[in-house]
C-alpha cells in the first residue's frame, strides 16, 4: 500500500492552488490569515469609516486588475484587499446601521457557507447533489408546514424575493392562460388575450411586481395599484372596486399580490380577506412575505398569517429575517403541479426517461440551472439554534421598533408616518418655524447623507405623499434603545446644523 503524505507549504506546486487533498495546508493557512482581517472588521466601532468623492475615486483606481499574470503572495494581496474592501465594507452587525433589510447573520450559517463553498455542490440534479437534495427538500417541507400549506405543496430555493415574485407571477399568468383559454404559453408563446391580463397589488407593494410584469412581456400597466388604509395595508374594498373597474374596461383580472411586510412600512395586507376575494374572482393569490414571512414563527405576529393557506404561491427571504447570509430565499407553491410552468427536460442533464421520485432533480422546479446549496445555511441554523431562538430575535427587533416609536411620536420635531407593525419606522424631522415641505425635504436628505458620509449612522429614506421621510429598519437583536435614541439625537443635532448653515 502506498501512503500519501501531505507536502509542506514550500513544496506546493502551482496546481496545489486548486482545492484538493494536496492543498489542505494552504487551505488552513488562507483561512487563518483571513480570519485576522475579519476580526479587525468585527471590532469596528462604527458601521462605516466614512467617505468622500476623493476616497471613492482612489478605491476605484485600486480595484483595477493590474500585474496579474504571475502569482502573488497571499499576505500582500490580503493586505491590499483589506485596504480596498474590508475596511470600507458596511458592517450590518453594527448597531449604528439601521437603514435597509440587512441583518446580522448566525454563526451556524457562516459555517454552512464555508462547507457549501468548499465542497461546491451544485443542486440542480441528483447526480451532482445527492443528499444535499434531501436537505433542501426538508427545509422546504419545514417552511410549508409553518404556513399550513397543503400536502401537495412544494418549493425551491431562489436568489431572492425578486426572483420568487417573478416565478409567482409567471405561474399566475401561465396557469390562467391554460386554464381559461387553453393557451400553452411555455410551448407556443404569446396570444392576444394575455395583453388583457391584469395583476393587483398594494400601492406600497415591492417594485419587483411591476418589474416582473415587464419582464414577462405584460408591461408595467398590467399591474393595478390598490389604495391602502391608514395602516398602510391594502384596502380590501378598494381591491373589489379595482377588480370591477378592470372588468368593465374589458380587461381580465388574473392575480392579486398580498404583501406580508411592506419594504417601507412593514405593513401586512389582510390576506384572509384578500384570499376570499381572489377565490371569488378565480384569481391567483401570491403572498410576498420576503420581509415579514419569517415572523410566522413568532407569537406576536401569528395573527397576520391567518389565511396564508389560501395562497397559491409564497415568497420568503431567509436572508432578511432568518439571519442568513445573502443569498437565501425560497419560492413556495400550494400545488406542486404548477412547477410544470418552469420545468424543462434536457437530454444531457435531466432526461425525462431518468425521472425518479426517489432521486429528484431540483432543476425541474427552478428557473436557474446551476444553483448553490443555500438550504444548508437554514438547515444548520435550525438544527443548532432552533426556531424559538429565531422567534425571540424577531420579537426583540419588533419590540425595539415600538420603543423608538413611543419615544418620538409626541416630540414636536418629529412627524411619524405610522405605528410600526414589524421592525420598520418611517418618520421625518421637522424644524421649528418652518412650514414648507420642500425645505423639510432638503433637511431630511441632508441629515441622511451627513450621518452616512461621516460614518456616524446609516439611516434610510423614502417618500410619502411626495415628501422625503427617514426610515429605521431594525433587524439587529443586539441593538439597544439607548443606542437608537442616540441616533435620534444625532438626527436632531444634524437638523439644527442645517438650519444654522443654510
Amino acid at each position: 500500500m502506498i501512503l500519501k503524505t501531505t507536502p509542506s507549504l514550500k513544496e506546493l506546486s502551482l496546481n496545489s492552488y486548486l482545492f484538493s487533498d494536496e492543498s489542505a495546508l494552504l487551505y488552513e493557512e488562507y483561512i487563518r490569515k483571513t480570519t485576522t482581517y475579519i476580526q479587525q472588521f468585527l471590532s469596528k466601532r462604527t458601521f462605516y469609516q466614512g467617505d468622500n468623492l476623493e476616497e471613492i475615486l482612489v478605491n476605484k483606481e485600486q480595484a483595477k486588475l493590474v500585474n496579474i499574470e504571475e502569482t502573488q503572495p497571499i499576505d500582500s494581496v490580503l493586505e491590499e484587499l483589506n485596504n480596498l474592501y474590508i475596511k470600507n465594507a458596511i458592517a450590518f452587525h453594527n448597531p449604528t446601521y439601521v437603514a435597509h433589510l440587512n441583518c446580522p447573520i448566525t454563526l451556524p450559517s457562516i459555517i454552512a457557507e464555508m462547507i457549501t463553498t468548499t465542497i461546491n455542490t451544485a443542486v440542480e440534479t441528483w447526480d451532482q447533489s445527492t443528499s444535499a437534495t434531501f436537505i433542501e427538500q426538508e427545509v422546504i417541507q419545514w417552511i410549508t408546514n409553518v404556513f399550513n400549506l397543503s400536502n401537495k405543496s412544494d418549493g425551491v430555493f431562489t436568489s431572492g424575493g425578486t426572483q420568487s415574485n417573478f416565478m409567482g407571477l409567471l405561474m399566475a399568468r401561465d396557469n390562467y392562460a391554460f386554464k381559461h383559454f387553453g393557451i400553452n404559453i411555455k410551448q407556443h408563446g404569446w396570444s392576444n388575450e394575455i395583453s388583457k391580463f391584469r395583476i393587483f397589488c398594494s400601492e406600497k407593494a415591492h417594485f419587483s411586481i411591476q418589474k416582473s410584469a415587464a419582464l414577462l412581456g405584460m408591461g408595467y400597466d398590467a399591474v393595478i395599484p390598490v389604495k391602502v388604509d391608514k395602516k398602510m395595508q391594502m384596502d380590501a374594498n378598494e381591491l373589489v372596486l379595482a377588480i370591477e373597474k378592470t372588468k368593465q374596461e374589458g380587461n381580465i383580472p388574473i392575480a392579486v399580490v398580498t404583501t406580508l411586510g411592506t419594504t417601507d412600512y412593514g405593513s401586512f395586507d389582510p390576506i384572509q380577506t384578500i384570499g376570499k376575494i381572489a377565490n371569488e374572482h378565480n384569481m391567483w393569490l401570491h403572498a410576498d412575505g420576503a420581509y415579514g414571512g419569517a415572523f410566522a414563527l413568532t407569537n406576536t405576529h401569528k395573527k397576520y398569517f391567518k389565511g396564508i393557506e389560501l395562497a397559491d404561491s409564497i415568497t420568503i427571504d431567509f436572508h432578511k429575517t432568518l439571519f442568513q447570509p445573502v443569498s437565501c430565499s425560497a419560492f413556495l407553491v400550494n400545488n406542486k403541479e404548477h412547477f410544470q410552468y418552469v420545468s424543462y427536460y434536457a437530454d444531457y442533464l435531466n432526461p425525462i426517461e431518468d425521472k425518479d421520485p426517489e432521486r429528484p432533480n431540483l432543476i425541474e422546479k427552478s428557473i436557474q440551472t446551476t444553483r448553490r446549496f443555500d438550504a444548508l445555511k437554514v438547515w444548520l441554523t435550525l438544527k443548532i439554534l432552533g426556531t424559538k431562538t429565531i422567534a425571540n430575535y424577531l420579537e426583540d427587533v419588533h419590540s425595539l421598533t415600538k420603543e423608538v416609536y413611543e419615544s418620538i411620536r409626541d416630540q414636536e420635531c418629529f412627524e411619524v408616518a405610522h405605528a410600526p407593525e414589524l421592525s420598520t419606522l418611517v418618520f421625518r424631522y421637522k424644524a421649528e418655524g418652518i412650514a414648507e415641505d420642500v425645505i423639510h425635504n432638503s433637511i431630511n436628505l441632508y441629515i441622511k447623507n451627513t450621518l452616512y458620509k461621516a460614518g456616524k449612522a446609516s439611516v434610510a429614506s423614502t417618500k410619502l405623499n411626495g415628501n422625503i421621510y427617514l426610515k429605521f429598519t431594525l433587524l439587529n437583536p443586539k441593538n439597544t434603545i439607548n443606542n437608537l435614541l442616540n441616533i435620534i439625537e444625532m438626527i436632531k443635532t444634524t437638523g439644527e446644523q442645517y438650519k444654522t448653515t443654510n
